[in-house]
């Protein structure tokens, strides 16, 4: 890895603001954790907080979203990580950016460039300093001052996505094979990102898994 390129991004710098972001393939758990650590900075850290998704947080993003989850032929990967780029870089210039000029604000976001690392870098096969080198410019060159990965298996996955029997969307309907890269890749991006990301094994309970990122929540958030 081209370390002038990691040079390149910046973390939020107001004083008493976080970003936070949560990662993991489907099935992981990530909307049960959003909610918990929403209820715990807004009545135990008293902080004002936002929380987004990627694609989507805005009418733009979530046109994108619409466009890419819905689409019923393959998009090249190219155009699948534009499309989230474009998003990413509104969503960031229309929402995150101004609420983290706010004293005591917390964005947390329910995925972001890491998605885009995993999925279009990784698992399609374009290359982690490819998609590095599209975000090295403002807003995009923005990371989060923490990362949570909820890591499952590919069989934990499947299992809890039958049990949901839910409609499968764009990247849901991929191969098995696909899955597998994806884990394969966000797993590869914790030794990339050592200080940011933290792996936390979300095959447990939801209040094993709450818990383990709380312990970790109170030692960087006063």
């Amino acid at each position: 890895m081209n370390p002038n390129l990691l040079n390149k991004f910046r973390t939020p710098e107001t004083p008493g603001s976080f970003f936070l972001s949560f990662e993991g393939i489907e099935g992981s758990g990530k909307t049960t954790q959003l909610k918990n650590i929403e209820s715990f900075l807004i009545n135990e850290k008293k902080k004002r907080v936002l929380v987004l998704r990627e694609p989507g947080g805005t009418i733009f993003g979530e046109k994108l979203r619409e466009a890419i989850l819905g689409s019923t032929v393959p998009l090249h990967p190219l155009a699948e990580c534009h499309l989230f780029l474009a998003s990413r870089a509104q969503l960031l210039h229309e929402k995150i950016l101004p609420f983290l000029l706010i004293p005591d604000s917390v964005v947390i976001l329910d995925r972001y460039v890491d998605s885009t690392l995993a999925y279009q870098g990784l698992a399609r096969g374009l290359g982690v300093e490819t998609i590095l080198t599209l975000h090295q410019h403002n807003p995009l060159n923005l990371l989060p001052h923490r990362t949570y990965f909820l890591d499952i298996s590919l069989e934990t996955s499947m299992e809890r996505q039958k049990k949901r029997g839910q409609e499968k969307d764009y990247f849901e309907s991929e191969k098995l094979e696909f899955y597998q890269k994806l884990i394969d890749g966000y797993r590869s991006l914790t030794s990339i990102f050592p200080d940011r990301i933290l792996k936390i094994d979300a095959s447990v309970t939801p209040e094993e898994v709450g818990k383990e990122i709380l312990s970790d929540l109170k030692k960087i958030i006063a």
